[in-house]
Formats: C-alpha cells, sequence, structure tokens
C-alpha cells in the first residue's frame, strides 16, 4: 500500500472533551492545531489522535463502565473498548500533559508511545472517561478518522489542569475555553456539533442512554444513534 492510500484510510481514533467547573461555569480544555498541519489545520479542537497498534495490549488499572464497552462495540471491531481508552488517555498526555491514571508499577517494559506516561510512575485509569458522540470523517479529506469522543471532569485528572509543561508540541495555545464563549473560536463543524451535546450533559454523570453517530461514507451521511445492549447469557 503506498503512503498516499496509508494516510487516506480510516483509522480509529479517540478524543477527549475535558470540562472543569461544570457546575458553575463549565470550560473545556482546547488547543489549536498548527498551519501547516495536514488534517484540519489552524483549527481548535480537544486533544485527541489515532489509536497505535500497542494501545490495545496497554495494561488499564481500570476500565470503562460496561454501558460504555457496550456502546463502542456496537458497529465497530469487538473488544476495540480497551485501545481507544488507552489511545484517549496516551493522547490526553502527549498533547496536554494531564494524567488520567493512578500510582502503579507497570508489567514488563511499556511500549515506546508509553514511555514517557509510565516514567511518571502511574497506569492509565480509564473508569472517568465516558463515550458520549462518533463521527466518521467524510470522504475526500487528506485524513480520515472514526473518532469516538470522551467525556471527561477535570477532577479526575491527578495533575495541575493549568499545568501544561509536559505537552508535546501539537497543539499550541492549550487553555480552558468558558463554553459559552468557545464558538467564538475557529472550530471544525463536527466539534461545534460535539459540544451542543457536551453542554446537555454536563449536569448527569452517567453514560447516556444513547451515543450519537455522524457516519460519512461514499453513498450518504446519517445521523444516528447507538443504543448498544450487553450480550445475553444465551448468545
Amino acid at each position: 500500500m503506498t503512503d498516499t492510500a496509508d494516510k487516506t484510510a480510516l483509522r480509529d481514533a479517540a478524543t477527549v472533551i475535558v470540562v472543569r467547573d461544570g457546575e458553575v461555569a463549565p470550560r473545556v480544555l482546547m488547543g489549536q492545531r498548527g498551519a501547516k498541519a495536514a488534517f484540519m489545520p489552524n483549527k481548535f479542537v480537544f486533544p485527541g489522535g489515532a489509536v497505535d497498534a500497542e494501545d490495545a495490549q496497554i495494561p488499564l488499572a481500570a476500565t470503562l463502565s460496561t454501558t460504555c464497552r457496550t456502546r463502542l462495540d456496537e458497529g465497530a471491531k469487538v473488544g476495540i473498548s480497551n485501545a481507544l481508552a488507552a489511545a484517549a488517555i496516551r493522547e490526553l498526555w502527549e498533547e496536554t500533559g494531564q494524567i488520567l491514571g493512578r500510582p502503579g508499577l507497570w508489567p514488563g517494559n511499556p511500549p515506546p508511545d508509553w514511555q514517557g506516561f509510565a516514567a511518571t510512575g502511574h497506569v492509565p485509569d480509564a473508569r472517568a472517561l465516558q463515550f458520549v458522540f462518533r463521527a466518521i470523517t467524510p470522504p475526500g479529506r487528506p485524513r480520515r478518522f472514526d473518532a469516538r469522543f470522551f467525556l471527561l471532569r477535570a477532577e479526575a485528572l491527578i495533575t495541575d489542569p493549568d499545568h501544561f509543561d509536559d505537552a508535546c508540541d501539537e497543539l499550541s495555545h492549550l487553555q480552558w475555553i468558558p463554553l459559552e464563549e468557545v464558538r467564538h473560536f475557529d472550530l471544525p463543524f463536527i466539534t461545534e456539533v460535539v459540544l451542543a451535546e457536551v453542554a446537555a450533559r454536563l449536569h448527569d454523570t452517567n453514560p447516556p442512554d444513547s451515543v450519537p453517530f455522524f457516519r460519512n461514507d461514499d453513498e450518504e451521511s446519517l445521523f444516528l444513534r447507538l443504543r448498544g445492549r450487553a450480550p445475553s447469557s444465551a448468545e
């Protein structure tokens, strides 16, 4: 497969919407992509990125809720939920320097992309992530992702939410943006849609009964709801 085909192939991805002060004056953590970025240049986005092959093997101190895992598996590769949760935690660490985890030792040597996280003395903990949205990038874009969006309340972080010194340089202007002001920033269309969903869920700490799914393929665009169910003992 050529490099061009690799870049345009649909890849699983995870995005994290971190919210703080949700009960009073909610703010979301966002940064700006570079002007030369192939995907969404100059846009303000949430931290996130593609799932790495190693993410499926990452030991999680705690997994996602059963409800979230069921929703994630609907219409996707069975068992993908752990890889997506790990990718969300890794991307959050890489792009913001924030840690979602608990103190602990890794069994064996962590993969290269996880060595920085492991060096902090923590293992990833996915229990606070809440799956709230799924969207597939429309055809014809230079990069295409099957992205799952996770809502995370900042109090679950074990790091100072205002400390970004350990972040890589993929996102600039990292900041907490008031939810009532965020639409004045240069946002991707799908980010605006996701923010509306987040605003509706700020006072509900339970996983949603169904998850919006904005599906795009070569034939049509559909706005669906993922309602997943746990398999019965007969299945």
